[in-house]
């Protein structure tokens, strides 16, 4: 009924405008979903994200890994306008899609080395619904496709402010990083301690009585605490595949020449030790 107020009577909040310009909202909305054959380690790493992102939305398993065109369907029935596809083969690899419904692009990415919050048993921890800080690294500003990587992923894990079940709260970092041609993603608490007395600045200089202090804690401004990063998890790791021009289909606009399918290593391993 408020926006039928609104619309009827033309007049809108100050904070929806600037100097009468409208203001620009995020509106991102994420459906999570997983094919059929998803380990239960997995399903753990569905769920982590799940909760990570308060402005997602999950749905049931899906039935066919051939008609992926029929995930902008559900996007459009969710009102969703980004894709987070889990694709399991064999039992044992893990395929991600991300994509930007209904147009695209789409990335294929290779998921190793995954470790979800549960098995790592870290002692950090964030509030359910706050947003993250997301910090990619300078590599990702050296190639076009790359460039495409870190607008998606900003897309899909940058909570919109106002968004649904969000809380008014950042109190934890995402962070994305490069390395060997892989994507490494680690989640970190912010948590800030009170300093001690005897920690304080005294006459300009700080002194510490804490020799095992974190090398990653940092002082603020005011000196009377502590900034630290405590991973909470999921830990993995993304490798890009190819790139895709619209949603789920179109022609490749990038290929990883260098990737090779976890069945032809298996397969090369086997041979090794025939021989």
């Amino acid at each position: 009924m408020a926006a039928v107020y609104k619309t009827v009577s033309g007049t809108s909040s100050k904070s929806d405008q600037t100097n009468g310009v409208p203001i620009k909202k995020n509106k991102q909305r994420v459906l999570i979903l997983s094919s059929r054959g998803v380990t239960h380690r997995h399903r753990h790493l569905l769920n982590d994200l799940y909760a990570l992102l308060p402005h997602s939305r999950k749905d049931a398993k899906l039935d066919t890994k051939t008609k992926l065109y029929q995930l902008n369907e559900l996007a459009d029935l969710y009102n969703c306008n980004n894709v987070l596809f889990f694709e399991a083969r064999k039992g044992k690899d893990l395929y991600i899609w991300m994509s930007k419904a209904p147009n695209g692009p789409t990335v294929k990415y290779h998921m190793q080395n995954l470790h979800t919050t549960s098995e790592l048993h870290f002692p950090g921890n964030c509030l359910k619904g706050s947003r993250p800080v997301l910090s990619f690294d300078a590599t990702f500003t050296t190639t076009p496709h790359l460039l495409l990587i870190k607008e998606l992923l900003s897309h899909i894990f940058g909570v919109p402010k106002g968004a649904r079940k969000t809380k008014p709260f950042v109190d934890h970092v995402m962070g994305f990083t490069v390395a060997d041609d892989k994507i490494w993603i680690r989640c970190f608490e912010i948590r800030e301690t009170q300093l001690a007395k005897s920690d304080k600045t005294v006459n300009g200089t700080t002194t510490t009585n804490n020799e095992d202090a974190p090398s990653n804690s940092k002082p603020t401004s005011n000196d009377d605490s502590n900034i630290t990063l405590i991973e909470i998890g999921p830990r993995f790791i993304l490798t890009p595949i190819v790139i895709l021009e619209s949603s789920f289909g179109g022609p490749v606009i990038y290929e990883n020449k260098e990737f090779v399918s976890p069945n032809q290593v298996r397969a090369q391993q086997r041979l090794g030790k025939a021989t």
